[in-house]
């Protein structure tokens, strides 16, 4: 074999080893570097799972306590049991179920034996049954407190069983209250993805998984006898076989997880197992997510790489092409320049014909006006129409009876102004110029997109014997034919893309304005309010009676809790109000330092709480929009900064561009991921990863930012950088030089939005009076107080209605309702008015909710009093 072909075998076995070699390390690479990230988004996803089921199991766990001290209930079981009303308890039972929906409740004695329950008076009923057996009555009975999941013994459902002791007078256990709640709303939410979520208990046994029928009632390793015997014991999973796992691990995943082959007909895939343990339960949640997008990524970076070692094919084609899509440029650029050449040619001929014709049109002659292909208008020196062509007349729409001889040509420019064909911006303005272009008689052009997507070119030229000819072409055809000619070499695959995304985008937006028609209807939120004004009263009862400190520490816990469900109804309410048109934007013009300042001290005190540092950049800019609102969205930008913020800083300031103004508030937090930032203006959507887990929301603040850009006119926009920070932004339009700005807009740097707001405060305590009248002048409000009924009415007899009413109630030891009759009859008018009381009762907040008032409690929280009137002067304008 000569040597020079022996070289060149050795070189090609060369390239080809180091070809493999570089393809399997990239290959390796991209497969490892996938599985971290399938693993990191794995912990993601289980934490929100695990957070699903903490909060489900939260939502009752005060209920047992609350029952336990009930006063019938203690009673019963302290007492004989010849005395036991059981109608009495059923009954008890069925009315707390109904206010928070629980599988069921049920009531046992010292022996384990159910005296009521709330399903007696179905087939599956507890009533009778003796539960013994039971590890959540045993441990009840001996720790005051117990939990655990089992299938049901007499409705063969299972659920997790809440137990608390019901205590007698001198603190011995004498029963025990249980509730038991269903899972299948945590199960019914896995569902929806990819993953397959296992929860099991403390042995090791599957009992709720978003695959019943493949992972169901199984053990992930075999049982210990031990364990066996008390699971049989206690009869956990009604005598069900629970036959093991068999899996095989494969090797470390990182994060925490593992590569993982389970033995089963429907799983034949490898799989990235997680685990996450629920230490309050005795639960481990596990995750196991789909590994095969990692042997993709393997597989197509192999093939990257192979394709690497061609890179002298590769430059080859891409001259090749390079060439081709350059002559095809000079093609297309000599072709644009050649049409572009021929119609200026065509529009000068074109434009002499129209001026010829105009000016014998003038003279009484029409006929040549209609033989041109554009649509004509001619004016006289007075500015009255004097002649025209069908084609002006078909090109704008116009009735018949608009165009005659001596007409004023400004009529036909208000005509299309109604219509808005003028463009944006002041429409007295538009007509002037178009007017003063025809005074000065200077000939002009320019191009006009009208709003059904047509482009008109017009040109005006004045007569020889005064006077104005206008020609309106319709240019559509030759614009586009221009674009495509620009564009033609260098946007196919751009265009491609931009269908795609546009595509998508599309079917995204349909989605969502689908789910928001039928979402948010104030009928809706009044039937939200029956449970919980329901609870309101359950809570009122207790407050009426002596309550131990631990018992009455807990009543405010449920309190709080009340209020903060208020809170989300409210939002719920303003929702409704700006889907329904409630609410109407009130345009003033508004210099943004004042506010900017006034919400930077405002929300400097709570990030300084929190260790962060937010600033301010100073502006003069002055803009045109409705002060109340464009505060609002602010607010909760500013808000959800701070929240989604563990450390560094906030940034509040402006940009100004074009005629407008992008207000914008930057942070450095955890960021947003991308395919989110779209989906964190949805109802209900709160991502569950801020630094302060106990806040509580609804997820409607930037839903309803959202409704508020549109009712503004304003963009609203987000940018996100994940680990690294966000911006959200809204853009609102300067306002015009000289234009006057509105007395309530203008805002001193140390005043707030209630800057000169009436507020009529009636209490009689003078303690709270004082202290009430000193915050809210603090806040720039024109405060009048009161100590009585009498006061308030000679008050009432020489001034107007304040802005808001704030009252105590009751007053004096009796109900404020006559009063604010008698003050509503002087001033013939009801204000905004928000009750104030020490301990209100269940009646007292019934009564409130019937008349549509809020009521607040003493001490009076300034945020959440300044928070209630911020919302009752937004929704009375």
């Amino acid at each position: 074999m000569p040597r020079p072909r022996a070289t060149r075998i050795l070189w090609l076995l060369a390239l080809v080893t180091a070809m493999a070699a570089t393809a399997a390390s990239g290959g390796w690479w991209a497969w490892r570097r996938a599985v971290d990230g399938i693993a990191r988004q794995s912990a993601d996803r289980l934490n929100l799972h695990a957070l699903a089921v903490r909060r489900l199991i939260d939502r009752f766990t005060v209920l047992p306590d609350v029952l336990a001290l009930d006063p019938e209930l203690r009673a019963a079981l302290s007492g004989p049991s010849s005395a036991i009303d059981t109608a009495a308890l059923n009954s008890k039972l069925v009315k707390a179920n109904g206010a928070v929906h629980a599988s069921t409740l049920t009531l046992l004695d010292r022996q384990g034996r159910a005296l009521a329950a709330n399903n007696w008076n179905t087939p599956e009923s507890n009533v009778g049954l003796d539960y013994r057996f039971r590890p959540y009555f045993q441990d009840a009975m001996r720790d005051g407190r117990a939990t655990f999941y089992a299938v049901g013994v007499s409705t063969n459902v299972a659920g997790y069983f809440i137990a608390r002791a019901v205590d007698d007078e001198s603190g011995r256990h004498v029963g025990v209250v249980v509730v038991k709640i269903t899972l299948d709303d945590v199960r019914d939410d896995w569902s929806r993805g990819d993953d397959i979520v296992l929860l099991a208990d403390r042995h090791g046994v599957v009992f709720l998984a978003n695959r019943p029928d493949d992972w169901m009632y199984r053990t992930l390793l075999p049982l210990a006898p031990r364990d066996a015997a008390s699971i049989e014991e206690t009869r956990q999973y009604g005598g069900r076989p629970l036959p093991p796992i068999v899996r095989l691990t494969l090797g470390d995943a990182g994060e925490g997880a593992e590569r993982v082959r389970v033995d089963s007909p429907t799983l034949r895939h490898e799989v990235i197992w997680r685990s996450l343990p629920l230490p309050r339960q005795d639960w481990t949640l596990h995750l196991l997510a789909d590994a095969r997008p990692a042997a993709v990524a393997g597989r197509n970076t192999a093939l990257i790489v192979l394709a690497g070692w061609l890179p002298l094919i590769l430059f080859g084609l891409f001259l090749q092409q390079r060439i081709r899509l350059a002559r095809l440029r000079q093609r297309s650029r000599e072709e644009l320049e050649r049409m572009v050449a021929h119609h200026a040619a065509a529009l000068r001929s074109a434009q002499d014909s129209v001026v010829a014709a105009a000016h014998e049109a003038t003279q009484g002659g029409h006929g040549n006006l209609e033989h041109l292909p554009q649509g004509v208008s001619v004016v006289d020196a007075n500015l009255r129409l004097v002649a025209w062509n069908s084609r002006y007349q078909q090109i704008f729409g116009f009735p018949g009876e608009l165009l005659q001889v001596g007409r004023p040509i400004e009529d036909v420019f208000r005509f299309n102004a109604r219509r808005g064909l003028l463009g944006p911006g002041d429409v007295e303005e538009a007509i002037q110029r178009r007017l003063d272009y025809l005074r000065a008689g200077s000939p002009h052009m320019y191009e006009r997109e009208r709003p059904d997507g047509t482009t008109i070119e017009i040109r005006g030229n004045p007569l020889p014997d005064g006077g104005f000819v206008t020609s309106y072409a319709d240019i559509t055809a030759y614009k586009a034919a221009a674009r495509e000619l620009r564009t033609l070499a260098s946007t196919l695959e751009r265009r491609v893309d931009e269908r795609t995304r546009a595509l998508n985008d599309a079917k995204a937006d349909a989605e969502r304005v689908n789910r928001s028609k039928t979402r948010f209807v104030a009928a809706a939120v009044h039937d939200l309010l029956q449970p919980l004004n329901a609870a309101r009263m359950f809570v009122g009862a207790l407050a009426d009676g002596s309550l131990a400190a631990e018992e009455r520490q807990l009543l405010e816990r449920v309190r709080s809790a009340l209020d903060t469900q208020d809170e989300m109804l409210a939002s719920l309410l303003d929702v409704s109000r700006l889907e329904g048109g409630a609410v109407e934007a009130r345009f003033v013009t508004l210099p943004l330092g004042p506010m900017l300042a006034e919400l930077a001290r405002q929300f400097g005190v709570l990030a300084g709480a929190r260790g962060l540092d937010l600033r301010m950049v100073e502006t003069r800019a002055v803009v045109r929009s409705d002060p109340l609102l464009l505060r609002r969205v602010l607010q909760n930008f500013l808000s959800n900064a701070i929240h989604y913020t563990p450390r560094g800083r906030v940034l509040l300031g402006v940009r100004r561009r074009d005629g407008q103004v992008r207000i914008e508030v930057w942070d450095t937090g955890i960021g947003i991921p991308e395919s989110k930032t779209r989906a964190i203006f949805d109802e209900f959507l709160r991502l569950d990863n801020g630094v302060d887990r106990d806040r509580r929301s609804a997820g409607l603040g930037l839903s309803i930012v959202e409704r508020i850009g549109r009712l503004l006119g304003a963009a609203i926009g987000v940018r996100s950088w994940p680990g690294h920070g966000s911006v959200f932004s809204i853009t609102v339009p300067l306002a015009g030089e000289g234009a006057p700005v509105a007395a309530d807009a203008v805002r001193g740097e140390d005043e707030s939005p209630f800057a000169g707001k009436r507020i009529f405060l009636i209490d009689a305590d003078i303690g709270t009076r004082q202290a009430t009248t000193a915050l809210l002048a603090s806040w720039g409000c024109d405060v009048v107080s009161a100590g009585s009924a009498s006061a308030a009415l000679r008050f009432a007899e020489t001034d107007e209605a304040p802005d808001i009413l704030l009252q105590e109630d009751p007053l004096d030891g009796v109900a404020g309702d006559e009063l604010r009759v008698a003050l509503m009859a002087r001033w013939e008018h009801a204000p905004p008015t928000v009750l104030i009381g020490d301990a209100p009762s269940a009646s007292d907040i019934e009564r409130a909710n019937a008349a549509g008032l809020r009521y607040l409690v003493k001490p009076l929280a300034p945020a959440r009093l300044r928070a209630v009137m911020s919302r009752l002067l937004m929704v009375s304008g």
